[in-house]
């Protein structure tokens, strides 16, 4: 349904004080307003023969964390930022750097809508009794070995060695101790250091010799900063020698309650969502998509963001292409630590518009 003007500001007035509202704003994050306010409502009329009815909506309000799982979303922070009101599909906008800030914002109701890694969707869906549900798929394999010298080609040969590593207790953790399983090696074997992304740079940076784990853009920032760092191993390609399915690694979600209250708001996102991830993947548009996930401090500058789009793997897999996705690797983060995901494979009523 197209949207044909605002609502009034008594009924809009009546819609947020009905919904919850607000956009939980960390020193570590940046905002874009889409309206005045935190909180915005819409209307949309449909006619069907002599009848016309109105359906009215209340504006999400928009997280996702910086890093690839971000990078999509920029094109739509754009558009809806410079849009009329009446042509808005969120309420405000923001980049967080820190996973659990998006997950509390989103069980607190500060936020309605967020990109979040797929295994934190499905820990939130167990852990909250179903306060969530997904609604896409946006990023696939992201991480990726890289290396300081010449000793690794295989999974195999991190055997005994230390790997720097960001994303414990998240997709890359269950990621990388699934791969060095299957190909014979015990997690246990390998040194693995648990740091941020800016500690491990700093690590490879100041050392003759190193290996880490590392998501793109981050991977992509250090090997510019550091012309002796290469790429050892494509994680997503380790991957597809052991598994059949796709490694999801980002998705969007909502809160079930939004969802519920209003539907017409969701529909409106994910399209406008769908095109962002057109935009943003068109390597014609490459200049001006890496302009815009600067501008929102997804990444630190555009030439690290030029350099990392093309290997963000931005995709936008909904209804039942998406469930088939997830629930394979779902599946494989389960059978290999039921905790990875919140204990459960998720349900059906966790995956939006699928059968």
């Amino acid at each position: 349904m197209k949207l044909k003007k605002q609502l009034s500001m008594l009924l809009c007035g009546a819609l947020m004080a009905s919904a919850l509202a607000g956009c939980g704003n960390g020193g570590s994050s940046s905002s874009a307003s889409g309206s005045d306010s935190t909180s915005g409502s819409q209307s949309a009329s449909t006619s069907a023969g002599d009848t016309s009815q109105s359906e009215a909506y209340v504006l999400p309000d928009f997280m996702v964390l910086s890093g690839p799982t971000g990078v999509g979303a920029a094109k739509l922070m754009a558009d809806n930022e410079a849009a009329e009101s009446y042509d808005k599909v969120a309420a405000s906008s923001t980049v967080e750097a820190d996973n659990q800030a998006v997950s509390s914002a989103l069980i607190n109701g500060d936020v309605d809508i967020a990109a979040v890694a797929t295994n934190v969707a499905a820990n939130l869906y167990n852990q909250s009794e179903g306060a969530v549900q997904v609604l896409a798929v946006n990023t696939l394999g992201v991480l990726y070995i890289l290396e300081k010298g010449d000793t690794v080609t295989s999974m195999a040969d991190l055997a005994g060695k230390t790997v720097y590593a960001t994303g414990e207790g998240a997709n890359p953790e269950y990621v990388l101790n699934y791969l060095l399983t299957e190909n014979g090696v015990d997690p246990a074997d390998v040194d693995i250091q648990w740091m941020t992304a800016q500690e491990v740079t700093a690590q490879m940076v100041s050392s003759e010799d190193g290996i880490c784990m590392l998501p793109v853009p981050a991977a992509t920032a250090l090997m510019i900063q550091d012309s002796g760092v290469r790429q050892a191993l494509s994680l997503s390609e380790e991957w597809s020698t052991v598994s059949d399915g796709e490694l999801a690694m980002g998705c969007i979600v909502a809160r079930t309650d939004y969802i519920e209250e209003n539907p017409l708001g969701v529909e409106n996102f994910l399209r406008a969502y769908e095109e962002s991830i057109a935009y943003m993947s068109n390597p014609d548009n490459l200049d001006d998509a890496a302009e815009l996930v600067a501008q929102y401090g997804i990444t630190a500058n555009a030439n690290i963001a030029k350099a990392a789009i093309p290997q963000c793997n931005l995709v936008c897999l909904t209804g039942d292409e998406m469930k088939s996705v997830l629930e394979a690797y779902y599946q494989v983060l389960f059978d290999a630590d039921p905790t990875s995901i919140g204990g459960a494979l998720p349900d059906a009523s966790f995956y939006y518009g699928a059968q």
